[in-house]
Parts: C-alpha cells; sequence; structure tokens
C-alpha cells in the first residue's frame, strides 16, 4: 500500500453502510483516522437509527484504526458543526471530507410532489454545501484540504423517474468546478466522484448476478485516488466494476451569426452544424466561454480586439 493516510482526519458522510461504509474502511486501512456519519435513515430519508455508524466504528477498531460515530443530519448545520468540531477536538484537524449521504424519492415528474422534489435537493445538495461550508476555512488554515461530491449517471445522462435525484446530482457539477477554483491557491482539491454499485439505492434495479460485479469495493479505489495528497482537482471519475473513466463537458466550435443572419430561422435550419462535435473542446472557466463568444462575433464582424 504505498498510498497512505497516516496522519489523515476524513469524515465521510452516510458512512454506515454501502459505498460510505467502503469509503470509510478504505480510508482507515490506509491510516486515516475516521469520522462516520450516517443518519442511519432508510433509503427514502424516513426512520433514523446510528447502528449502521456504530458497527463500521467497530470494523475499523476490529482492524487497529481510529474512528468515531457521529449522527449529525448533514442538513443541518448546528449537528454538522458540532461533528467537525469534535473530530477537531479528539484529532487536531479535518483533512478529508467525503459527501455521500443520500436518499431517494423516486417518482414521474408528473407524479412527484414538491416536497419530494425538495427534501431530495436538500440533502444532496444542500447537504454537501453545509458539510463543505463547515470545514471551508478550516481547510483554507492549514492550506490542506480534499473534497469529494457524489454524483450519478441520472445528474449527467438523466434517469426515468430521478428529475429530483438528477437536478441535486448534477449541482455537484457547478459546486465543485467553482470549489476547486476558489479553492486552489490554499491547496484545497474538489472533484467529484460518479459511481455506478450494488448499494439499498440500486438493489432493486438490477438482478442480483449483475450486481455482484458492481459492489462498493470497486468504486472505493477511485475515491481513495481522488482524496489523496497528490490527488486531481476539478475532476469527473466515473466508477464501477474496476472500470474508472473521466468524464468532461465539452463545447462544440459551434456557428456565429451577426446582423441579418441572426434569426431563429437560421438557428433553426443550421442546428446540424452547431451539434457537430468535430473540434469540441472542454471549457476550463466560465469566462473561456464568455470570450470564444466575443472572439467569434469579432472575428465575424472584422473587429480588432484589443490583446491582453
Amino acid at each position: 500500500m504505498s498510498m497512505r493516510f497516516d496522519g489523515r482526519v476524513a469524515i465521510v458522510t452516510g458512512a454506515g453502510n454501502g459505498l460510505g461504509r467502503c469509503h470509510a474502511l478504505g480510508l482507515a486501512e490506509r491510516g486515516a483516522k475516521v469520522v462516520v456519519n450516517d443518519l442511519g435513515v432508510a433509503t427514502d430519508g424516513t426512520g433514523q437509527s446510528s447502528e449502521g455508524a456504530h458497527s463500521v466504528v467497530e470494523e475499523i477498531k476490529a482492524m487497529g484504526g481510529q474512528a468515531m460515530a457521529h449522527g449529525a443530519n448533514v442538513t443541518d448545520a448546528e449537528q454538522v458543526q458540532d461533528m467537525v468540531d469534535k473530530a477537531i477536538a479528539d484529532w487536531g484537524q479535518v483533512d478529508i471530507l467525503v459527501n455521500n449521504a443520500g436518499i431517494l424519492r423516486d417518482r414521474s415528474f408528473a407524479k412527484m410532489t414538491l416536497d419530494d422534489f425538495r427534501v431530495v435537493l436538500d440533502v444532496h445538495l444542500m447537504g454537501s454545501v453545509v458539510t463543505t461550508k463547515a470545514l471551508w476555512d478550516h481547510f483554507r488554515e492549514r492550506q490542506y484540504g480534499r473534497i469529494v461530491f457524489t454524483t450519478s449517471a441520472s445528474g449527467m445522462y438523466g434517469n426515468f423517474g430521478q428529475s429530483n435525484y438528477g437536478a441535486a446530482k448534477s449541482a455537484m457539477l457547478g459546486l465543485m468546478n467553482v470549489l476547486s477554483m476558489e479553492g486552489q491557491k490554499y491547496n484545497i482539491k474538489a472533484n467529484i466522484l460518479a459511481p455506478t454499485a450494488a448499494t439499498r439505492m440500486t438493489e432493486d434495479l438490477l438482478p442480483d448476478e449483475l450486481l455482484e460485479l458492481i459492489k462498493p469495493d470497486t468504486i472505493t479505489p477511485g475515491l481513495l485516488a481522488l482524496v489523496a495528497e497528490d490527488a486531481p482537482t476539478k475532476m469527473m471519475l466515473g466508477a464501477g466494476g474496476g472500470s474508472f473513466a473521466e468524464i468532461k463537458v465539452y463545447e462544440t466550435p459551434g456557428i456565429t451569426l451577426v446582423g441579418e443572419d441572426l434569426s431563429a430561422d437560421n438557428v433553426a435550419a443550421q442546428m446540424a452544424a452547431i451539434r457537430n462535435p468535430e473540434g469540441q473542446k472542454e471549457m476550463p472557466g466560465a469566462f473561456a466561454q464568455t470570450h470564444k463568444y466575443i472572439e467569434n462575433a469579432a472575428r465575424k464582424l472584422g473587429i480588432e480586439l484589443p490583446k491582453t
């Protein structure tokens, strides 16, 4: 095990079972002290139990590691702050945050209530925001932080009946992109994990023989690489069954219309050219797109832009 986390402290949310449990065990196996956070709810967010978190803590202690359980609701800022404060009081610091907690309330959009939409957004999106915010100043002061947000193929590509979950998970992209930029000078690295795993959330969606191929422990090696000292930043890592791939957002070269050509009819007529992927590029930031469009329009109009 050349990758070690000795001296590091990690908080893993939703770590009482499934992916979170595997992440917590993987970090502990390589030397990290781990806060095992879990509210102990069912997959739809109902109920509450500390049994799962304490069980994982006992597993870590049995292997000779150090861990503590905490049942903070990730949407409750006071409870999350208490978790962070206790970790720092006992172990002096926190270095790694794995935002893994989540729930499902699947229904077609026509049948979904606004309450079911809001609660899923609250747990996945605001839960990730609340936990990250509680540690952000600590990471900046220590000039070190590793953050992973958990997305899903539902957020990246869509999945019927998961408009609430897909919206929440796609929001991880915008959050991670900005925090990776704002954290750069403080040695804070932010990444996204997009797992496909056999968990409570997927056990009713696939047959057992296929679930066997995508056990949670096939995902955790990717998670560990995203929170290592030499981890990348601003990366979306797809993972499942031992497969790992980078997910990127690209923009096609597109077209530029000016003057009388700038009309809805022309946009519709040239949709094939707009969608042509040849020459597509990744945009490193929002203003890269702005500059691209300004340069295209200036070139079309014969305007010379000032050199920057």
